[in-house]
């Protein structure tokens, strides 16, 4: 059977990956545009500490537990356990932080060991943390390189047999995709072009309600200082830091869904990251600021991906929002089953297309 995955962020590539293991014949197509959400990812994965509690926390629960799973088959995918803090001064947020992982940990032992910590225990593992912040730790948490991993898969498929087209693809009414060197043949297409699947569906009468939501994402170089041990820091907002070796600290992001495709770097956007990255880790005042990366996650109107059929032969991988680098990786193993017409094990009602 041939595939033709269309887009090769994260869930394209883990999509290909998946199905060149199941013996498909695959072709990947991607336009290699700048600011792909893979790209710019933070590379947390750590599901459990959310405080989603709709659908997709079983599937970010799942797709946690995978990651250790998938990526042992790999060269290089640069996942590794680190453990995480969930970091508050309030009392109160701490207690409620333990309780849900608590409880969490019940259904997923990744998690790992849970422990209260003061703030002198969590500036041990984070030293840049301010001094009045405590922490709930969780042993499980991990961090990836979203570039990297991409690679890894992405090699992986190839290794399978998966061939790949550069430069624009587009569907014409009648369904076929044309490419710069023709029309690209398939036996069923998936759909994985992140925030641009929505305009690529459109010729084919499909409105996916797929928005860019424009994340900005700072990293931090600490020279002579050992970062590879640092665990993930998590407060309860939306930012959040997490280290990598080599000195690395990456902060961020901030979650603009107005901004469509403007790939620039602002000067509210960076003042975001900062303001709520040294509030957090004051310590990381005197480091570099070597870069600031821009990627326009996948947005829904419901906040959950889309994953399934949108006709025979046609299905979509996509709609992660901030949550890609953790749920692509799984997802593209049930829309690979969907592609190939089998049944993905897990259900996926709640991601239907047809839901919009």
């Amino acid at each position: 059977m041939r595939v033709l995955v269309i887009g090769s962020g994260i869930g394209g590539a883990a999509t290909a990956w998946h199905l060149a293991g199941r013996g498909a014949e695959v072709v990947v197509a991607d336009a290699a545009r700048p600011g792909t959400a893979t790209e710019a990812g933070a590379g947390i994965v750590s599901p459990w500490t959310s405080r989603w509690e709709d659908a997709l926390y079983p599937l970010a629960s799942t797709a946690g537990r995978y990651y250790r799973e998938f990526t042992a088959e790999l060269e290089d995918s640069s996942f590794e356990v680190v453990g995480g803090m969930i970091v508050s001064a309030d009392e109160t947020e701490l207690a409620e932080a333990h309780e849900r992982l608590t409880a969490r940990a019940a259904d997923a032992p990744e998690i790992g060991g849970i422990r209260r910590l003061d703030p002198a225990q969590a500036r041990e593992l984070f030293p840049a943390l301010a001094p009045e912040l405590g922490a709930v730790h969780l042993s499980g948490a991990g961090r990836v390189d979203g570039h990297q991993l991409r690679r890894a898969l992405l090699a992986a498929a190839e290794r399978r047999g998966a061939k790949f087209v550069e430069g624009e693809v587009a569907f014409r009414a009648d369904g076929t995709v044309a490419s710069a060197s023709g029309p690209l043949e398939a036996d069923s297409v998936v759909v994985a072009a992140g925030a641009w699947s929505r305009e690529l569906l459109a010729p084919l009468g499909i409105d996916l309600p797929v928005t860019p939501h424009r994340g900005q994402i700072s990293h931090f170089d600490l020279p002579d200082t050992d970062t590879s041990a640092w665990p993930v820091v998590l407060p309860r907002t939306s930012h959040y830091l997490l280290a990598f070796g080599g000195g690395r600290v990456v902060a961020g992001a901030t979650r603009e869904a107005e901004s469509g495709f403007d790939y620039r770097v602002t000067a509210a956007g960076q003042h975001e990251v900062l303001a709520n990255a040294l509030t957090v880790a004051p310590g990381l005042a005197d480091a570099t600021l070597a870069e600031t990366r821009v990627g326009f996650r996948p947005g829904t109107p419901d906040g959950l991906p889309v994953l399934g059929l949108l006709r025979p032969g046609l299905a979509v991988s996509t709609g992660f929002g901030a949550g890609g680098l953790t749920n692509a990786p799984f997802a593209g193993k049930l829309v690979a089953s969907i592609a190939l017409g089998e049944d993905p094990g897990f259900d996926l009602t709640p991601f239907a297309p047809d839901r919009f």
